[in-house]
């Protein structure tokens, strides 16, 4: 996918963009507050009773109904197509407690991957692995596991982390696909009103307060029919086909980006600097046009580019910009572009941006110099005419110079 397409599987943002949807998060706060320091309460019986209850129905219904009061509501289509034979369970991820929903609708059992072990590990829902570390030692495990009678299924998340589940599907680990068959897909979508369901920078445990915060979190299970690897079928195949499977029924597209891309584009978008303004205004569209002209988007070039502009309008943007790069000053370039004024270069450079002449005169980064510079007759000798080019690009000089004077001053920093 493209770099748009791949930032469209992802929420950067928490709050909405539109202005009308923001008002409407402001005026909710004060009762989302009210709500997520109840539901913390609540939240704290709720752990209680789950880990003082055995495993049963009774515990998975009580459980469920205490976690709609927390604003987690989980729904499933069609409950009778899940299969109670299958030991793996391969479902889409979107947030950080897709497992603990699942896991009120059928005991169901998820490695930890990564992250914290211990307690943290136990008491978020997810099972501890203590197998040697790599990918083939848990794979070993995992293995033995689901062909023991008795353990509940396994649940995986092949994408291995979350998108919005909007747009795409991560690319599919293929090492779950090769530890059992047949396997059980699970469609996964979650909907939230108002504030994105979650972002790459916030951690676990910010999302629990972000999620008693909404007024609810819809989980939406569908259970696919199970399906088994094809005789010659390659693990990565099966995978992949699963993952279109799943792309399908969510309506979404099964894409190759991985967890690393995910992970550079997090990189990128924080060293990004930040946006002072969202809206497109007169401001940005002379920016965008300085830029396209510049042929550069330095903010300081741009900027340096504009004051030269204001001085010399009859110059054109590129030949501007290219002498700004050599002497980064705003002086030096007028008198640059002063002294090279007879040049041919920089004639042809001006006679072939001629036909943005219309554009340019009509914007507001140009207007009409006052003075006439120009000689009264043609003299005779080449000293007379040295002299009166002279004399014409000191008159120039000093007009320019006093312009720009009168309109930035002379206490530039940046520009020396």
């Amino acid at each position: 996918m493209e770099s748009r397409g791949i930032q469209d599987m992802f929420d950067f943002r928490r709050f909405p963009k539109d202005g009308l949807l923001l008002l409407l998060v402001l005026l909710y706060a004060p009762v989302g507050v009210c709500l997520m320091l109840l539901r913390i309460f609540i939240g704290v019986h709720v752990f209680l009773v789950s880990c003082a209850l055995p495993e049963s129905f009774i515990r998975r219904f009580l459980v469920r109904i205490m976690c709609s009061v927390l604003g987690m509501h989980v729904r499933q289509k069609d409950p009778l197509s899940r299969d109670k034979n299958t030991k793996l369970y391969i479902c889409n991820h979107v947030t950080e407690f897709d497992h603990n929903l699942l896991n009120l609708l059928t005991p169901c059992s998820t490695p930890q991957t990564g992250g914290s072990t211990g307690f943290v590990c136990w008491a978020r829902g997810f099972m501890e692995m203590h197998s040697a570390p790599g990918q083939t030692a848990l794979a070993d495990t995992l293995q033995r596991y689901c062909s023991t009678d008795g353990t509940p299924a396994l649940l995986l998340f092949p994408e291995e982390d979350t998108t919005n589940g909007r747009a795409g599907l991560l690319k599919f680990s293929s090492w779950p696909f090769s530890l059992t068959d047949p396997i059980q897909p699970v469609a996964l979508r979650v909907t939230r009103p108002l504030l994105a369901l979650s972002t790459p920078d916030s951690s676990w445990l910010m999302e629990l307060l972000w999620t008693f915060f909404v007024p609810c979190t819809v989980y939406h299970v569908s259970w696919l029919p199970p399906v088994s690897r094809q005789e010659g079928e390659s693990v990565q195949a099966f995978a992949s086909r699963i993952q279109e499977l799943l792309a399908r029924e969510l309506g979404v597209a099964a894409t190759q980006v991985t967890k690393s891309d995910k992970a550079e584009l997090i990189k990128r978008n924080r060293h990004r600097p930040p946006q002072t303004s969202t809206g497109v205004g007169p401001g940005s569209i002379a920016r965008g046009f300085m830029a396209q002209n510049l042929g550069t988007e330095e903010p300081r070039i741009i900027r340096m580019a504009q004051q030269v502009k204001d001085v010399l309008p009859h110059v054109p943007l590129n030949v501007i910009a290219r002498d700004l790069v050599k002497t980064n000053c705003v002086d030096t370039t007028i008198t640059n572009l002063l002294e090279l004024s007879e040049d041919p270069a920089l004639e042809a450079s001006v006679a072939g941006a001629s036909s943005f002449g219309s554009a340019v005169n009509s914007s507001p980064f140009s207007y009409e110099p006052t003075a006439k510079l120009v000689a009264k007759s043609f003299a005779k000798s080449p000293t007379d005419r040295h002299m009166s080019l002279q004399e014409r690009k000191d008159a120039l000089y000093n007009y320019a110079r006093s312009r720009y004077i009168e309109k930035y001053g002379l206490d530039k920093e940046d520009e020396h």
